[in-house]
């Protein structure tokens, strides 16, 4: 676990271990979010946060439970740490539901809760210390409800806890039941739960007279579509804080684009990035964001470590994933699809022009990683790594000797007349693969999301500073070749580069392989390949 550090007893620190608190740790500004969540709890609605780890939820849950004393009495519960034994029937799980209830206020007074409530809740907590059944936990949520001057709303955090277990779905079908009948019997204003998996879809599995029986215990949940990723705004304003405190001048708004575009505001890739910067005394610039990226995605980390769980937890979705990336897949959404489902859920991906991309850059550079290291021993991997000295001098790749050399090593190694499926499936991993070695542990690339199709994709390569933008295309001719060095061109102004470079896979038996002449347009040089 990562313990957070304070330049002095006063000063805030930036937070990757646990709730982030707004008196001790540096945060984005989220009002707005809890602005329209407090509107749900006013209508009344049931609802599931369900995001992907470390994706600010307990935060979140926090938060709604310090702001929303005015209005509400908030019961912050959590399943997280619950033994085996918490649910090996309803009536020990209502135990212990109660149990959490009356926990809650157990050293700190509840905002919200009247005295006598909170007696009553104390008193019945302690005689179903063991059970409690059906018809008492309904009697106690009506009387809590019915008795305490503000309206309830529980929060269940760490839900995932209790997805395995049959004593989990009676306790949401006791809850709906109670929701159903909120005009003639009172219940709780709102049922809040978190956690990855998306409760409302979970489907568990209880034998009944020897069939099996499946339900959704949770279909009363309204959608939660609230934007939880962090916008470039909220991490420039938190950034500004920080620039402050410490006496720092920096462009606040640029850096926070910058951490925005490689992070999509994960919110704990925003934090990480922001805490290695200050630990690291980087300086606040592209250099100290691509550096604290690098280090990120070569260090240990319980995010990743999950990452790499789900995908080999579930082979469907590791398809769909290199299907996007190496492919240029474009899928749609199918709620009945598993692995887009999955995807989604996870937040591996987002919808984006109706279709599916990679949820952001981070990850995208990390489960290219991720693939190609499974392909270590590879011929590619291999000889990437025996080329790699000749690419670099003076701490500047040699791009144009690097598509030279991979030519030689795809013409020795594969037959393009006879392996044309193969090749055009998987020719950009191999060069990806044999590219790896080259800059790995010192600089890294990433995939411009608006030209990875199947037929093309730009390679961003960082590397000491330095940028390289190369093209990766399947040849369909001529005209095509040259809408391709003129799309070239516009990403070189964009990243004010001179030079672009072009490797392009050729099926076409009379075209030679090997190096073109350079090309001249609109005032920049492009370097092209042909496989």
């Amino acid at each position: 676990m990562t313990i957070c550090t304070f330049a002095s007893a006063s000063m805030k620190a930036f937070n990757t271990a646990g709730t982030c608190r707004p008196n001790e740790h540096y945060m984005v500004d989220i009002t707005e979010r809890l602005e329209i969540i407090r509107k749900m709890v006013a209508k009344g609605d049931y609802f599931c946060i369900n995001r992907g780890r470390q994706y600010g939820k307990t935060t979140t849950l926090k938060a709604i439970s310090s702001s929303f004393t005015n209005e509400f009495c908030v019961f912050n519960l959590s399943f997280e740490g619950l033994g085996d034994s918490s649910f090996a029937d309803e009536e020990k799980l209502y135990s212990r539901f109660v149990y959490q209830m009356a926990d809650a206020f157990e050293w700190t007074p509840l905002e919200g809760l009247d005295k006598e409530v909170a007696e009553y809740i104390s008193a019945f907590s302690e005689s179903h210390d063991e059970k409690c059944s059906e018809k008492a936990l309904s009697k106690f949520i009506s009387n809590v409800s019915h008795r305490n001057s503000k309206p309830v709303v529980i929060l269940i955090d760490e839900v995932d806890q209790a997805g395995n277990y049959p004593s989990f779905l009676k306790l949401l079908a006791l809850l709906r039941r109670m929701y159903l009948d909120r005009d003639v019997k009172p219940t709780f204003q709102s049922v809040i739960l978190a956690g990855v998996y998306d409760v409302k879809n979970l489907k568990l599995k209880i034998r009944t007279d020897e069939q099996h029986q499946y339900n959704s215990p949770w279909n009363i949940a309204v959608p939660f579509d609230v934007d939880m990723s962090l916008s470039a705004e909220g991490i420039a304003g938190m950034l500004a804080e920080y620039k402050a405190d410490h006496g720092l001048n920096f462009n606040e708004k640029a850096v926070a684009q910058m951490i925005r575009d490689y992070t999509s505001g994960y919110p704990f890739l925003v934090s990480r990035i922001c805490q290695i910067i200050d630990a690291e005394q980087w300086t606040w610039d592209k250099e100290g964001v691509l550096k604290a990226v690098n280090k990120i995605l070569t260090e240990g980390s319980t995010l990743f470590d999950d990452i790499a769980k789900k995908l080999d937890e579930f082979p469907e979705l590791e398809r769909t994933i290199k299907g996007i990336l190496f492919n240029g897949y474009r899928y749609s959404f199918n709620y009945y699809d598993k692995a887009t489902n999955l995807a989604l859920m996870f937040n591996f991906v987002k919808q984006q022009d109706g279709a599916f991309a990679v949820a952001s850059r981070m990850f995208e550079i990390w489960f290219y990683e991720y693939f190609i290291s499974q392909d270590k021993n590879s011929t590619d991997f291999i000889q990437g790594m025996t080329d790699k000295s000749q690419f670099i001098h003076d701490g500047i790749l040699d791009i144009p000797l690097l598509m030279e050399r991979f030519v030689v090593h795809m013409n020795q190694t594969y037959k393009m007349d006879h392996d044309n499926e193969f090749i055009e499936n998987d020719a950009r991993k191999i060069f990806l693969t044999y590219l790896r070695p080259v800059i790995n542990g010192i600089g890294s690339y990433h995939i411009e999301e608006q030209t990875r199709d199947h037929d093309r994709m730009d390679i961003v390569i960082d590397y000491l500073g330095k940028q390289y933008v190369i093209e990766l295309k399947i040849w369909r001719g001529n005209a095509y070749n040259e809408r391709g060095e003129e799309q070239l061109c516009r990403y070189l102004e964009y990243f004010n580069l001179q030079e672009g470079y072009l490797l392009s896979f050729c099926f076409n038996k009379t075209k030679q392989s090997g190096m073109l002449p350079p090309v001249k347009l609109n005032g920049r040089t492009l370097i092209e390949a042909i496989v």
